[in-house]
């Protein structure tokens, strides 16, 4: 039976884990986070040291993945006046929840968390969620923004460690179409199956590529954590730290998407307003699969469907 492509990365991972040098000061890796006015969320992982910012960019790859995690660091977040503080976990991960001030709200928009660990210090992107805002844009990464046919094991090996994030290339029009859910006042986060190790060459493929900044939500890939869902624990958890806010699903068809998104619709009555998914493989499968669902091929399709449904302004341009 053919590996599942984040299996072959778990491989590799483990099998080059003895080309690590010998660790200095810990690093920080801190994917962008989601918050709301009263309360903000802030995770990330505490490594030994920081890897892969030298060599040929497989190698870069392989030893970001290789990466030793730091178990038991102290970790003190701070962010705008409120700080907490958390131990990173067997895997190097912690999440700490901020609250304002009493009486007082975090104000809407793109800020920074400082997150200190020792004497090393990173700055840890947060997007508060303004209460007005229409809706939740929850979108995969593989095959949905970026085309990395990850349905094909050959193909993503060969996306993953010889593609950097300048060359990777985007799927047309996406991030034009996501530019327009954002105008139209709604945050935008990501949920993918990226191990969390590549965090920042998404978050620079996403900005190089013009998306609209947003929060990540990246697979925890390990040894206890390749196998198994990933995607439906994050949607679960997005919804109940949202409770307000409505949601928008963009996937593809390449792997469970469709089945994972009609199972979040049904678990959650009434609060998805829309779920599109891209026609990423030549045959997507039968049309019972989408039941409930938009499938598409050309993004303008899914920038027509919304606007008719009062998503998104009438016009707004998708095409270059």
């Amino acid at each position: 039976m053919r590996a599942r492509p984040a299996r072959l990365l778990a491989l590799l991972a483990a099998a080059f884990a003895p080309l690590r040098a010998l660790a200095d000061e810990p690093a920080l890796l801190l994917p962008a986070n989601l918050g709301r006015t009263d309360l903000v969320w802030v995770f990330g992982r505490v490594l030994e040291e920081r890897y892969g910012e030298h060599g040929p960019g497989a190698f870069r790859t392989l030893r970001q993945l290789a990466g030793r995690n730091l178990q038991g660091a102290e970790v003190e977040v701070s962010f705008l006046g409120r700080t907490a503080r958390a131990v990173s976990g067997h895997d190097g991960e912690f999440e700490v929840a901020l609250r304002p001030a009493p009486g007082e709200t975090f104000p809407p928009g793109r800020h920074q968390a400082a997150v200190r660990v020792k004497d090393v210090e990173a700055a840890a992107p947060v997007l508060v969620v303004a209460p007005g805002a229409p809706y939740l844009l929850v979108s995969d990464f593989d095959d949905t923004v970026a085309v990395t046919n990850v349905t094909e094991l050959r193909k993503v090996a060969t996306n993953t460690f010889f593609h950097t994030a300048e060359t990777l290339p985007a799927v047309p029009g996406m991030a034009r179409l996501y530019q327009c859910f954002a105008r139209a006042g709604a945050p935008v986060t990501f949920v993918s199956g990226s191990p969390v190790q590549l965090a920042p060459r998404l978050a620079r493929f996403l900005e190089k590529n013009e998306f609209p900044a947003g929060a990540l939500h990246l697979r925890n890939m390990g040894w206890k954590t390749v196998r198994g869902g990933y995607k439906e624990p994050a949607l679960a958890r997005l919804a109940a730290r949202f409770p307000d806010l409505e949601f928008v699903l963009v996937g593809d068809s390449g792997e469970r998407d469709p089945e994972i998104y009609a199972a979040f619709q049904r678990e959650n009555p009434g609060r998805v307003l829309r779920s599109y998914i891209r026609k990423a493989t030549p045959t997507p499968g039968p049309a019972s699969r989408f039941e409930g669902l938009v499938l598409f091929s050309d993004p303008a399709e899914v920038a027509a469907d919304a606007a008719a449904r009062g998503l998104l302004a009438p016009g707004c341009a998708v095409a270059p």
